[in-house]
């Protein structure tokens, strides 16, 4: 039987565990996949040496930047975003090769490129986190200029107290990269001027549980289009699939 699993510290509710559970009995493949709840990243050999049937791992936080230096090899997207969410367990010259993968970036891009308009130039990325890089690098594929929000000021950066009306009308396209509004705390928001969004702003939400976050329902409100993250999931977990299996 073939393992496959989601590598992070602390695992909670597991999307990726229901979805390819409910994959591989639909598809009756002989395939099971596992939650490996590691504190240190470096704990992910001692796992493969425990699991010789395992073909592919998920990476969420804290590890998808930890575990780059345990890889044989990276996509060159994963390399340049530098962050790794996916890693295929293969062979190569007869011993074992680990090779990570970033499919954020296409789950991301593929959600996000059917609901953009020839207005949508300009996004702001809220958070600077892990998630960020992928969005961005994203982002930049679609040839949309972007910049980030932080709380706290940096070069180059925005703050949320310097988005005025004025700017908000300038970028019209959000995407919350911060865990703002996720469950349990679904009562708050990213702090904006969300009066001032209009139908010409798109606002996308990384955050799935709830599906239709504060942030989303505000952005509504005013008009704007609105994407929650629960596609971009789904998106993931298939280019997952397509690298476990000899993609690149």
């Amino acid at each position: 039987m073939q393992e496959y699993g989601l590598l992070g510290y602390p695992l909670g509710h597991s999307f990726s565990r229901a979805f390819f559970t409910e994959k591989f009995a639909q598809e009756h493949l002989d395939a099971v996949y596992l939650n490996f709840e590691l504190p240190r990243a470096e704990m992910l050999l001692q796992v493969l040496d425990e699991h010789p049937n395992l073909r592919g791992l998920n990476v969420t936080i804290p590890h998808k930047q930890a575990v780059i230096p345990l890889l044989d090899e990276l996509s060159d997207e994963a390399r340049a975003i530098g962050a790794v969410n996916v890693i295929r367990v293969g062979e190569k010259n007869g011993r074992r090769c680990l090779k990570g993968f970033n499919s954020d970036i296409i789950g991301f891009t593929q959600s996000l490129r059917p609901l953009l308009r020839s207005h949508h130039r300009k996004a702001l990325v809220l958070g600077t986190g892990g998630a960020s890089r992928a969005i961005c690098h994203g982002l930049q594929q679609l040839g949309i200029e972007w910049r980030y929000v932080s709380r706290t000021p940096r070069e180059g950066h925005f703050t949320y107290s310097s988005l005025t009306p004025a700017v908000l009308s300038e970028y019209t396209i959000i995407v919350n990269c911060s865990p703002v509004g996720m469950y349990p705390k679904e009562d708050v928001a990213p702090t904006l001027a969300y009066a001032a969004l209009s139908p010409r702003h798109l606002l996308y939400d990384l955050v799935y549980n709830p599906e239709l976050t504060l942030f989303l329902k505000q952005g509504r409100r005013f008009g704007a289009t609105i994407k929650g993250g629960l596609e971009m999931l789904h998106l993931q977990a298939l280019a997952s699939w397509e690298f476990w299996n000899g993609k690149e």
